[in-house]
């Protein structure tokens, strides 16, 4: 019997982030509001808990959003629909103006519970309490409790495989 690991790439052939990039993962856009407003587009977000209701983000260390939600400790989450995949690159390029003038460019609502801005047209919206971080490497695993969640009218996904949004 042949060993499936036999011919498979080592590290140095192919990286961690070329392999993670066949993971097929749904698309948010992470944000904060008040004197700390911020946006990012992120996608190692997961559900952690139904009772209480828990879910997770994996937020590196040099990221603005890292110290936002560090410092609000409250964060908005917009599920991305198939539509958004402009207003998801638009939150992960790095060269968008910062703080809340970045909000200018999309349109959103105040969630009532977190104060973060919350993408309309989303398929999805939850807003989040910070109970726990830890650390993860050259990240921060944030957990928030869920405060609030609603569903939006969309029915198709933004997914990300391959280094490239897709509809589903």
């Amino acid at each position: 019997m042949t060993d499936m690991y036999e011919a498979a790439p080592t590290m140095e052939e192919t990286s961690l982030r070329d392999a993670m990039s066949l993971f097929a993962t749904g698309v948010t856009v992470l944000t904060v509001g008040g004197e700390h407003a911020h946006g990012m587009t992120a996608n190692a977000f997961t559900s952690v808990s139904l009772d209480p209701p828990l879910v997770l983000a994996c937020i590196a260390h040099s990221a603005v959003m890292h110290d936002a939600i560090a410092n609000t400790k409250r964060f908005g989450v917009s599920i991305m629909s198939a539509d958004q995949r402009d207003t998801a690159k638009y939150f992960a390029d790095k060269r968008r103006t910062l703080g809340p003038e970045q909000f200018d460019a999309v349109d959103w609502l105040e969630g009532p519970r977190s104060g973060a801005p919350l993408l309309n047209g989303s398929l999805a919206w939850l807003e989040c309490d910070l109970v726990q971080s830890y650390d993860g490497g050259d990240h921060t695993i944030f957990v928030g409790q869920v405060l609030s969640c609603s569903r939006g009218a969309g029915t198709e996904a933004l997914l990300f495989y391959g280094s490239a949004f897709h509809r589903v």
